[in-house]
């Protein structure tokens, strides 16, 4: 999968510097393969849950570094490609503000 940007993790890697190696390693593996679907998406990644935004908008979240961490995501799977729309500590996800973008 081609992911759209390294940029946001970067940013927040510069603010937890701690979360560089479980970013590193979720972005890795990410890019690794195209992913067909959510189904795909599933079979490497169990606890990626899709959710469904008041605006209609879908949304992929994936717990990253023993679920400290979230990656908030738009994937075009016939695209193969990922969009990275929030990267959030725990706390910062469950505040919700994402939802509403």
């Amino acid at each position: 999968m081609h992911i759209i940007s390294w940029g946001a993790i970067r940013a927040f890697v510069g603010k937890h510097p701690e979360s560089q190696a479980p970013m590193r390693a979720w972005f890795d593996l990410v890019a690794a393969r195209p992913f067909q679907g959510f189904a795909d998406l599933r079979s490497v990644f169990p606890a990626v849950d899709r959710v469904r935004l008041p605006s209609g908008q879908e949304r992929f979240i994936f717990n990253v570094g023993g679920n400290k961490y979230r990656v908030v995501c738009s994937i075009h799977f016939n695209r193969a490609r990922v969009y990275i729309r929030f990267v959030l500590t725990h706390a910062e996800y469950d505040k919700g503000d994402w939802k509403h973008e």
